[in-house]
């Protein structure tokens, strides 16, 4: 397992489920690039009883002949090619019954929603091999694996007929964090600084198969036009393949990512509806759902709001960045961001995307105050003046359960951050307005979370916690 980066909580699931003494059924799910099956093959370093993967866009026929093909290596026979998978799995049951291996027997079935043809009727069949026959023997670790997030949430996840409740764990495998970027950089002998290890990050987010592409001959901009804005650039239409490799009617769920990309606040459900120009209904909630237990989207409520209020936010980054600056853009220049690399324009960008990278890093931020083990929620809140039209914005509270209030403010810069008087003005103006308006009693502290620290000058006093960079790489 030393090639596997980060996954602490996942091979910690692997582990307990490899020590079982029952039969388990683990599904694994996840966006395009993830990692997920480098994990499961790292983990069980391909001691597999069997192992099999669907292929994309093939043929039943193709399915069952490539079925053939992965039986013949695992069991060392000569097989026909099964007429169907009903006569697949009898005879993936027949050689398992047989077989003399001691502990747990681990069937990997990767890419599963392909193997899922029309009119194939594998779910049926992979029902009642697993109903009838692997249920019942508690040396089964059945794995099954798919980039198609809806369907396996709604074919087996979710399943309401003979796979109901069938599946005893499930892992959702999350982009990495920018700790676990730095520790595959290091594997990849990619020298890297913090500051440019945040830079990628803001870019390509925490997909490692992207990392894997960074040029370690060439800086940052260069490495950025080779991947997006050359002619033949690898990622230059990835954006649309990893919604399509994820959902059916994938353009309904760009849809929604485009809508929430207009709006960097975020957007109620009626209002994603109105700038989608989706029909209301039960539909968009669930894919709401989907987009958000695949970590592109995050929900959550304005500070004092009800239920009936929730925000959805696009915090995907790596689709956050095609959206500024691909998605019906016509930069023809192939380089571009060499060109652009330090214009105000990408300046702006940073300061957003690296809000978005704070986010992302919450258990961070609590780690850092030393609250890891306080209860909190998390909200953002804004007020505009009647009077006055002026608009009090603040992007991150934590609302702790100890009677304290993190007002967050998060700023990116090339060095340390200086409060002027004027922005300390700000802060006590924004501190005394959010007391004010929500009538709240516990104590605030506003606190920064910057790239180099704050400067320590006379204004510094005005804030309670400080944060940096290196304080979102601890794990």
């Amino acid at each position: 397992m030393n090639d596997i980066v980060g996954r602490k909580k996942e091979i910690e699931i692997l582990q307990r489920i490899l020590e079982s003494d029952e039969p388990e059924f683990v599904a694994v799910y996840g966006r395009r690039r993830v990692g997920k099956t480098f994990l499961i093959k790292q983990f069980f370093k391909n001691k597999f009883t069997f192992y099999f993967s669907g292929s994309e866009s093939s043929t039943m026929q193709t399915q069952l002949e490539n079925f053939k093909n992965a039986f013949q290596e695992y069991f060392n026979m000569i097989i026909p090619t099964p007429e169907s998978w009903t006569t697949a799995f009898a005879m993936l049951k027949k050689e398992l019954n047989r077989s003399r291996k001691r502990g747990k027997k681990v069937i990997f079935i990767d890419e599963m929603p392909w193997l899922a043809t029309m009119g194939s009727n594998f779910i049926q069949a992979f029902e009642y091999w697993w109903n009838t026959y692997a249920s019942a023997n508690p040396d089964i670790l059945l794995i099954i694996c798919g980039s198609s997030t809806s369907w396996m949430l709604n074919k087996i996840i979710k399943n309401r007929g003979g796979l109901h409740n069938r599946v005893t764990r499930q892992i959702a495998l999350q982009p990495f964090t920018l700790k676990e970027c730095e520790d595959f950089t290091v594997k990849q002998k990619l020298k890297l600084d913090h500051t440019l290890q945040l830079d990628y990050y803001t870019i390509l987010g925490g997909i490692p198969y992207y990392w894997k592409q960074i040029d370690s001959t060439k800086g940052l901009p260069q490495n950025i036009d080779n991947l997006f804005f050359n002619s033949n650039a690898l990622l230059k239409n990835e954006f649309f393949e990893i919604y399509n490799s994820l959902f059916r009617k994938a353009e309904k769920y760009i849809s929604l990512i485009i809508a929430l990309g207009e709006k960097r606040m975020g957007l109620t459900r009626e209002e994603i509806i109105n700038f989608a120009k989706m029909k209301n209904g039960g539909a968009v909630s669930k894919m709401l759902e989907e987009l958000e237990q695949c970590g592109f989207i995050r929900s959550y409520y304005a500070f004092g709001k009800q239920q009936r209020d929730k925000i959805y936010q696009l915090i995907d980054l790596f689709s956050l960045f095609y959206l500024n600056f691909i998605y019906n853009k016509n930069n023809s220049d192939e380089n571009y961001w060499t060109i652009h690399f330090m214009t105000p324009k990408i300046n702006s960008w940073r300061g957003y995307a690296f809000e978005q990278v704070c986010l992302l890093h919450i258990p961070q931020i609590k780690n850092k105050l030393g609250i890891s083990g306080v209860s909190a929620n998390y909200s953002t809140w804004r007020n505009t003046d009647k009077d006055t039209n002026q608009t009090t914005q603040i992007d991150l509270i934590i609302d702790r359960n100890d009677n304290v209030i993190n007002l967050c403010e998060m700023k990116y810069a090339n060095k340390e951050y200086e409060i002027t008087k004027s922005y300390a003005d700000t802060l006590r103006i924004r501190t005394a307005t959010f007391q004010e308006i929500t009538k709240n009693r516990k104590t605030l502290h506003t606190t920064m979370i910057t790239t180099f620290g704050v400067k320590r000058n006379m204004y510094y006093g005005y804030i309670q916690n400080e944060i940096v960079i290196d304080d979102l790489l601890v794990f």
